[in-house]
């Protein structure tokens, strides 16, 4: 399982992206100007910076991240991005300000890189001072094999590990296992590291369940003599090499960007476009149906099981059991206009706005209840995984036809099965398809839209 936090957080990546932009826009008027048209040039030059540094990796910087490495992508962003400077200082005037561009190159990338380093020293003392950008961790296995990693945790409170106990094999592995998840269940530990010599097929399956359905990250450290298969990741503590399973795409930077990206640009053409000119008619018409508010608000569960308010226009009566009992077919509470709302879909449409809000993704998994996601995490193997992305307006497992209530077992098993798929799975293409496939199954109507 690819983990979500051991970079330097959230909003670090992002204040980086918008810094180096800066710095490298501005120098460019400082140094320059190159030629006439400025906006065009910077444009071209934002553009070359995020591809490259994408391409490079620039910004994958973790917590475990070695000088050196930052040092060596920095020398391939340098160098990459001159050769775009210059080729595009070769368009505009002819090599007319070569020696300025190269200048300007050097100047920026040691900018940058100052800048970079700079962030990079003060999280890891801020760390060490403070506790703060910290993770919680536990050890399983036995002492030779997981010494290197609890000594690499000790001994680099940099780095940001709080190594909160360590379970060893001194006594039955199976009681020591038991003890070690209740252990995580019952604090706040955020990952679990275990000695993958010491474990049986069993044990690890144990393990990784009982990760994904407490939305734990759990990485394991090989020895010398074990083979992986090549879907799994590396990554290096210093030296020490530990493995992640779950590749969860979304989470990386420039596919996260992307995502955003478009979930803003689709939700403000819905929103401008259809429900700033719909909503006055939806409020009309459920106003003289049936007495209530326009918009129906729920609880539910979103990107790391946390509750949010899911927007709908309101197409039942208004009724006490609205929070816990599912839509069904024929279902009394329906209203007229509820019935017509509700077969096309028109009644999800406010969820654009939690889209915008940054709470949903136009695609995603399907955000259930408060009342009936508690029901089904402890009754469905892995539904908690649905939960390391954002919900979606639609999903991969609606376009498959489990879309609306869960009449049997199998509905919810399938619809987990589907989620968890496109969340290994993603791609902004698999978004549009999914996208069409929902906009045909509408226009076509959906049985289990009801």
């Amino acid at each position: 399982m690819k983990t979500r936090a051991g970079r330097y957080s959230a909003y670090i990546r992002p204040f980086s992206y918008m810094i180096d932009l800066i710095v490298i826009n501005a120098l460019s008027v400082y140094i320059g100007p190159f030629h006439e048209n400025q906006l065009l040039y910077a444009f071209f030059i934002s553009s070359a910076w995020i591809v490259i540094a994408t391409y490079f990796g620039f910004y994958e910087v973790y917590r475990y991240t070695r000088v050196i490495a930052i040092l060596n992508k920095s020398l391939k962003q340098t160098v990459l991005f001159g050769v775009m400077c210059l080729a595009l200082e070769l368009y505009f005037s002819a090599f007319a300000y070569q020696d300025k561009v190269v200048f300007y190159v050097l100047i920026s990338l040691s900018v940058v890189l100052s800048i970079k380093l700079f962030i990079y020293y003060f999280l890891r003392k801020f760390r060490v001072l403070y506790g703060g950008n910290s993770r919680t961790v536990v050890l399983l296995g036995n002492d030779n094999n997981i010494a290197p990693l609890k000594h690499f945790f000790t001994d680099n409170p940099d780095y940001g590990y709080n190594l909160t106990k360590v379970f060893f094999f001194d006594k039955d592995k199976n009681d020591t296992i038991k003890e070690c998840l209740l252990f995580v269940s019952k604090n706040k530990i955020d990952e679990i590291y275990c000695a993958m010599a010491d474990l049986s097929e069993n044990m690890v399956a144990d393990i990784i369940d009982f990760a994904d359905n407490n939305l734990k990250t759990v990485k394991f450290i090989p020895d010398d003599k074990q083979m992986l298969s090549s879907n799994v990741k590396f990554e290096f503590y210093d030296y020490i090499p530990v493995i992640s399973l779950r590749n969860i795409l979304q989470e990386e930077s420039f596919n996260k960007v992307i995502k955003r990206a478009f979930d803003l640009i689709f939700s403000l053409i819905i929103i401008i476009g259809v429900l700033s000119w719909l909503i006055p008619i939806m409020a009309i018409l459920i106003k003289l149906d049936s007495k209530g508010p326009l918009f129906f608000v729920q609880k539910r569960n979103g990107l790391n099981y946390k509750d949010f308010d899911c927007y709908k226009f309101r197409s039942m009566e208004l009724n006490d059991t609205a929070d816990m009992e599912l839509t069904s077919k024929n279902d009394t509470r329906i209203t007229n206009i509820g019935k017509f709302i509700r077969k096309t879909s028109i009644d999800e449409l406010p969820q654009f706005i939690n889209v915008f809000l940054g709470e949903m993704s136009v695609v995603g998994p399907r955000p259930h209840m408060v009342s009936v996601a508690n029901i089904y995490a402890a009754k469905v193997d892995k539904f908690m995984v649905r939960h390391f992305v954002k919900p979606g307006i639609t999903g991969l497992a609606q376009t498959k036809g489990y879309r609306g209530e869960v009449e049997k077992d199998g509905d919810i098993i399938n619809r987990v099965k589907y989620d968890i798929f496109y969340i290994e799975n993603w791609s902004l293409l698999l978004d549009i398809k999914i996208i069409l496939i929902t906009i045909y199954n509408t226009l076509r109507g959906d049985e289990k839209a009801y």
